[in-house]
């Protein structure tokens, strides 16, 4: 009877690991992360008094995004080239 109740917590277990790795590879996530990046700087644009606060957090934002997005392929290449098995 115990080896059942581990088989289904590690099924259960399965299921969130699938649906967090789902979430973390979701268009809809990065669109989330570049909404709230594009708030967070403007408002601190606009704290600073900083001139076009509008365009240079529409700015700012883009380049995060752009920085991020490349991010998978310095993974691969550490994989390939530094991480060893």
């Amino acid at each position: 009877m115990n080896m059942k109740k581990e088989i289904e917590e590690i099924k259960k277990r399965n299921k969130r690991v699938e649906s967090d790795k789902a979430w973390e590879t979701s268009f809809a996530r990065k669109i989330v992360i570049a909404v709230l990046t594009y708030i967070v700087i403007l408002i601190f644009f606009f704290v600073a008094g900083l001139p076009d606060p509008i365009i240079n957090s529409l700015i700012a934002t883009i380049a995060f995004i752009l920085s991020t997005l490349s991010l998978p392929i310095f993974k691969r290449v550490w994989l390939e080239k530094f991480y060893k098995n």
